[in-house]
């Protein structure tokens, strides 16, 4: 087609197409508005956004188009004059610039207006795409609710999904057709601003388009994808936004020939490719023929190649429907037909499944034997390689600890308390306080066996955008975190911190497990870890390092007491044991001597029983008791000897009292004076004088032995020699 003159009826006919795509538009948006609002439809509330801004588009190409008729209308008249009147005419003037009004402000709103329209087209696209980013999001609660913002509400695919669908279709192909139309007649110099109108108008097909697939998903059980798809329109009204910005920047930079008309900056080039999709195909030609060097294109192999394209397209797809009709289960795996998102039919295990084709039905194949993991919690604890209660590096504001019990401290703080003569109240009070801990809960579990069919019927497979697990792991874990926090709310810190062996990780799997049991969830609990378990981080945490050494050191001191008191015992009564009897018989022994005397028969039987299990024992204290009675029979038989002695001495002295006596006295003089070496015997004589006798020896040299004998005592009664 030649180009056509740019008179004054073209830019008539490109106006009334701008408004008419103004229209168009403006009823799509308000369809899918008040369709939206009346069957509850978030996906066409947030893609009616998309029309209403390119009804900004085509309102700013009818006013530029409308703007060009008048100045092509005024460029005209000053032809007419100047060809009527000669050069006597203002337009031949070196004023004739400022005599064109029409022009002048078709530059201006070329130059000022059009961009200015295409930042606030891009700010609209900007905002509506947040808008759809920001509300789906906070439904998976992926970014925070902003406090000015109302509460989201949750995504719904609505109701009367076929009135849905088939207006969705109807206005998808309507926009195609009218964009493909204003695509066409953009060719033309005339009407190339039309473009970016069809850009728009193109790009809400496209957003009708993908609702449309996300309503048949969701009438095949697939609900996730109409809000997957929904997301992605917002993230398509970013994308063009920023294309509009960057077209803007470059536009400032392109240099310009005298009489172009630029290219609005809301003429996107991505969705010009599908608005006029023959360009597509020319430039894969001329690629093609450019490869290869000569027009290969005009071939008969390629010409072939393109009439063979619909059999081979239709090969090809019945190739991969019979391909679906059959699903091979590998060992280890499971797998179930759906049709509409029904089960139908048995478990498949380890075998070739036949089914109806692709998408009458569809298979779900689930390894029941992979070993699952969950993270009870936020996140995993940072731990360094020292793991250092009191570091305050440590702490983490995003986590939240867990709360436990604390009765094992508060039992010794009620006995203080009892003892200070506090009140009670306040004793229970602090009995029932609560202490903090941060843990690490690691759950591993698995599709239990021939639970295949309660793990599909517990929950749905749907994934929330940005979200790390689906609907049925993000239940299972939710189960789990419940019965970890319950349970630890009833048990001790000390328990906590210090469990017995393998007690706690035992309970938590036993609890979970039964939780999961009853929900109905066929999972099976493999193994539960704690890998990291300390106080919360702070100054709280380095006063817990201080008690276990405070208590170590008790304990310490403790098990030293002890080991003296069991060798103290262990020598005192033979064994502890032994000690305890000892101990319990002198007790009643003491408390039979109190009730009833210490002569009673039964004071006397207890202390016979005491004493008789202290001689059992073969302890210290009984060797110490026969010590003493030894003592006590050799005092007695030496006192019995002496006795016996003076008995047998006593006829002796009856026969004769003096010589007795003087014979007594010599035996003591003699012991006495035995060993002594100068002897002086005095006495008084018979007649009443003194006779002194003296004997003056000398010592011998040599050894006298009779000096060191000792002389024998006569028998009692006997004379000496």
């Amino acid at each position: 087609m030649p180009p056509m003159r740019p008179d004054q009826y073209a830019h008539q006919q490109a106006t009334r197409v701008a408004g008419l795509g103004l229209i168009v538009l403006l009823a799509v948006g308000l369809v899918l508005l008040v369709m939206g609002r009346a069957v509850g439809s978030t996906a066409l509330v947030h893609a009616s956004a998309l029309p209403f801004v390119g009804v900004l588009a085509w309102a700013i190409l009818a006013v530029v188009g409308h703007q060009q008729r008048l100045a092509a209308l005024e460029s005209l008249e000053a032809e007419e004059l100047r060809a009527t009147r000669g050069a006597s005419t203002v337009f031949d003037s070196e004023r004739a610039a400022d005599s064109m009004v029409a022009t002048r402000r078709l530059d201006w709103m070329l130059r000022v207006l059009v961009p200015a329209a295409s930042l606030a087209l891009a700010g609209a696209l900007a905002a509506a795409g947040t808008w759809t980013v920001r509300t789906l999001s906070a439904l998976d609660g992926d970014l925070k609710a902003d406090a000015a913002l109302e509460p989201p509400q949750p995504f719904s695919a609505g109701g009367a999904t076929g009135w849905q669908l088939a207006v969705c279709v109807g206005l998808a192909l309507v926009c195609f057709i009218f964009a493909r139309f204003a695509a066409g007649m953009s060719r033309q110099p005339a009407w190339q601003n039309l473009r970016g109108g069809a850009c728009m108008t193109v790009g809400t097909s496209l957003a009708l388009l993908a609702i449309a697939v996300g309503l048949v998903a969701d009438a095949f059980g697939q609900a996730g994808l109409l809000e997957d798809l929904t997301f992605a329109i917002g993230i398509g009204e970013l994308a063009v936004a920023a294309e509009v910005v960057l077209n803007f920047v470059l536009a400032l930079y392109r240099p310009r020939r005298a009489g172009e008309v630029p290219r609005p900056a809301f003429d996107s080039r991505v969705l010009s490719l599908v608005a006029a999709p023959d360009s597509i195909v020319r430039s894969i030609n001329e690629a093609v023929n450019y490869q290869f060097g000569f027009d290969i294109t005009s071939s008969w192999g390629y010409q072939l190649l393109l009439r063979s394209t619909a059999w081979l397209l239709g090969l090809g797809t019945a190739v991969l429907v019979a391909m679906s009709c059959v699903v091979v289960v590998p060992p280890g795996q499971q797998a179930v037909r759906l049709r509409g998102g029904a089960i139908v039919g048995e478990v498949y295990e380890s075998t070739v499944m036949l089914k109806w084709p692709w998408p009458v039905e569809t298979a779900a194949v689930h390894d029941v034997a992979r070993i699952r993991t969950l993270v009870l919690g936020p996140r995993p604890m940072k731990v360094g390689a020292v793991n250092t209660w009191g570091d305050e590096a440590a702490r983490d504001q995003d986590r939240f600890p867990y709360m436990v019990a604390a009765p094992n401290v508060s039992e010794q703080v009620r006995r203080e308390a009892g003892s200070a003569g506090t009140d009670d109240a306040a004793a229970q009070s602090v009995a029932e306080r609560f202490a903090l801990v941060d843990a690490d809960v690691v759950m591993s579990y698995r599709i239990a066996p021939g639970g295949l069919l309660a793990w599909l019927d517990f929950a749905s497979e749907a994934r929330f955008r940005r979200a790390g697990a689906d609907v049925r792991e993000r239940l299972v874990r939710d189960i789990a975190l419940r019965e970890v926090t319950q349970h630890l709310a009833t048990q001790p810190m000390d328990d906590v911190l210090s469990p017995r062996g393998d007690s706690l990780v035992r309970s938590l799997r036993e609890r979970i497990q039964g939780a999961l049991d009853r929900a109905g969830s066929g999972v099976e609990v493999v193994a539960v870890q704690v890998p990291a378990l300390r106080p919360p981080a702070g100054e709280g945490a380095g006063m817990f390092e201080e008690i276990s050494i405070d208590r170590q050191n008790a304990r310490k001191l403790r098990e030293e007491a002890d080991r003296l008191v069991r060798a103290s015992m262990a020598a005192m009564a033979g064994t502890p044991e032994r000690a305890g009897e000892i101990v319990a018989a002198i007790e009643a022994y003491e408390r039979a001597e109190r009730s009833s005397g210490e002569s009673a028969p039964e004071t006397l039987e207890a202390r016979a029983k005491a004493e008789a299990l202290i001689m059992q024992s073969r302890g210290a204290a009984a060797g110490l008791i026969a010590a003493a009675r030894a003592r006590r029979w050799a005092i007695v038989m030496g006192a019995a000897g002496d006795a016996a002695q003076v008995l047998g001495q006593a006829p002796s002295y009856r026969a004769a009292p003096e010589l007795y006596k003087q014979f007594r006295t010599m035996q003591v003089l003699g012991r006495a004076l035995a060993a002594a070496r100068a002897k002086y015997v005095l006495g008084p004589g018979v007649s009443g004088r003194t006779d002194l006798d003296v004997t003056m020896k000398q010592a011998e040299s040599g050894l006298n032995l009779s000096d060191y004998l000792e002389r024998k005592e006569p028998a009692s009664g006997g004379r000496t020699p």
